[in-house]
C-alpha cells in the first residue's frame, strides 16, 4: 500500500516523516524542480513542536530558530496591550520556535532524504489532477518531459493554497480570498528587542507590524536576524495591483506609513530600512467547505485550510494534519475510512479557526479592541479594556485553537511512541 503526496512542502514532508516512522511506503511528487529555502519566519507552536520532537527533530528545530519566550501585543504607539509567556516558560512541556521557514523547509527535507532514501520524492514534478479507481487513485503528473499517470492507494494533497487537487474537488471555488491587507516582509540584521525571544505585534486591524528574531544574538556584534511584517489594509475594490504578488519591493513603497512608529524599545522605521530583500504579499485565505475528502484523496495543510497568519496557525496545523492522518492510517488502513477519520477530527477545528482569525475572535483582535476603546489617549487602557477582559480573549483563543496548556501537555501522543 503506497501512499502518493501531491506537495514537498511542510504539511507533505512532515507527512512523509510520520508514514516512514509507521512503515507506510509513500512517494512525494514536488513541482519545484531545485527547491530552495525561501520565505521568512514563522513560528511554530509547543503542539506542532512535540510532534516534530516525537519524531527525534529536536537537534533540526535548534539550528533553524530560536525558542520564543513572550508574545505581545502593543498600541501603535508601543503601549503595551497584553503579553504572555510561550512555550516551556508558559508551562507547556515543549517550547514555542520562531524559525526561517526556508532553513526549516530544507531541513525537513534533508531528514526526509536522509530517513528514506533521495528517491521518496520527485521533483519537478506537479500533481494536476486525480481520479479515483476501483482499487485506489490514478493521478497526472506534469513534469518538463511532458505528462504521465501514477496509479497506487491513496493520493494526499498537501499542494498548497493554490492546490490543483482542491480546484478539480471545487471547480467553482475560484481565486484565494483577498479582504485587502497587503503584507511587506522582510529579515533585518539588529539588536533584539525586550527579552530578546520576544514575538511582537503592534497597531490594529488596518495598521500594524509584526516582528520576532529568527535567530540567536551575536555575541560579537549584538545583532540578530529579525523577521518582520508590515501590513496596511486598503479598499480591495479599488484597484490595486495584484498582479504581481509575492514581487521585490523598495521599502519606500511603504515604510513612510511607519515614519512615527519609534518606540522607546523598537524603531520600526530603521527596522525595516536595514532589511535586504522586501516582498510584497496580499492577505489572503480560503472559504472554509463541507468536506476535504472525496474517494481515495484527501487535502491537508493549506490545500485544506488555508487561513490569515495569526495566532501562529498554519505550520503549526499542516504539521498536525500529518499526524493525525498518519494516527488514521495506523488504526484503520490506507483508505476511505482513515482519511475521513481525520477529516471529521480536524475539519470542525480548522474551519473555527480561520474564521475566527478573519474577525474579532482571533488572538490579535485585542489590538482593535484598545484602538476603539481609547480613541488616541492609550493612557485610559487600564480603564477601558480591563485586564481580566484581556486575559479572558487571551485564553479563548488557545480553547478555540487547542492549544490550552492544559489539552497540550495532558493529551496522549496522536502517533503512538515506539517502546
Amino acid at each position: 500500500m503506497t501512499v502518493l503526496i501531491a506537495g514537498g512542502g511542510i504539511a507533505g514532508l512532515t507527512l512523509g516523516l510520520t508514514l516512514h516512522q509507521l512503515r507506510i511506503p509513500f512517494h512525494i511528487f514536488e513541482s519545484v524542480k531545485a527547491p530552495k529555502p525561501l520565505g521568512v519566519g514563522i513560528n511554530l507552536q509547543p503542539t506542532a513542536v512535540r510532534e516534530l520532537m516525537e519524531m527525534g527533530l529536536a537537534n533540526l528545530l535548534d539550528s533553524v530558530g530560536i525558542r520564543t519566550r513572550d508574545y505581545g501585543f502593543y498600541t501603535k504607539t508601543g503601549v503595551e496591550i497584553w503579553t504572555e509567556p510561550r512555550g516551556l516558560d508558559a508551562g507547556y512541556n515543549w517550547p514555542q520556535y520562531s524559525v526561517h521557514r526556508g532553513e526549516f523547509h530544507m531541513a525537513l527535507l534533508k531528514a526526509v532524504r536522509d530517513r528514506c532514501g533521495a528517491d521518496c520524492i520527485t521533483t519537478g514534478a506537479r500533481v494536476v489532477g486525480f481520479a479515483n479507481t476501483d482499487t485506489g487513485v490514478s493521478i497526472r503528473v506534469d513534469t518538463e518531459a511532458g505528462h504521465h499517470d501514477v496509479q497506487d492507494d491513496m493520493l494526499i494533497a498537501a499542494d498548497g493554497i493554490h492546490s490543483a487537487i482542491r480546484a478539480q474537488m471545487y471547480p467553482d471555488e475560484g481565486a484565494p480570498v483577498w479582504g485587502g491587507a497587503i503584507m511587506w516582509r522582510g529579515t533585518s540584521l539588529a539588536k533584539p528587542f525586550l527579552t530578546g525571544a520576544s514575538m511582537i505585534l503592534a497597531g490594529h486591524d488596518t495598521h500594524r507590524f509584526v516582528s520576532y528574531p529568527i535567530t540567536d544574538t551575536d555575541p560579537k556584534s549584538g545583532l540578530a536576524m529579525i523577521n518582520w511584517i508590515a501590513e496596511k489594509t486598503v479598499d480591495p475594490t479599488a484597484g490595486f495591483v495584484k498582479e504581481n504578488w509575492n514581487r521585490q519591493v523598495d521599502v519606500d513603497l511603504f515604510v513612510d506609513d511607519f515614519a512615527d512608529w519609534t518606540f522607546d524599545w523598537l524603531d520600526v522605521p530603521a527596522l525595516i530600512r536595514a532589511a535586504g530583500t522586501v516582498y510584497e504579499y496580499p492577505m489572503i485565505d480560503r472559504e472554509p467547505v463541507s468536506w476535504w475528502t472525496q474517494g481515495n484523496a484527501t487535502l491537508i495543510g493549506d490545500a485544506a485550510h488555508a487561513t490569515y497568519p495569526v495566532g501562529s496557525s498554519g505550520a503549526s496545523h499542516a504539521i498536525l494534519d500529518a499526524r493525525i492522518l498518519g494516527a488514521a492510517f495506523l488504526k484503520h488502513g490506507v483508505g476511505v475510512k482513515a482519511a475521513q477519520t481525520y477529516e471529521d477530527h480536524v475539519r470542525p477545528l480548522a474551519n473555527r479557526v480561520t474564521l475566527a482569525n478573519r474577525g474579532n475572535g482571533g488572538p490579535d483582535a485585542i489590538m482593535q479592541m484598545a484602538e476603539d476603546r481609547c480613541q488616541g489617549d492609550f493612557s485610559s487602557l487600564d480603564t477601558v479594556l480591563p485586564y481580566d477582559e484581556r486575559a479572558a480573549h487571551a485564553l479563548a483563543f488557545k480553547k478555540l485553537a487547542g492549544l490550552s496548556v492544559e489539552g497540550i501537555n495532558g493529551r496522549a501522543p496522536i502517533v503512538p511512541i515506539a517502546d
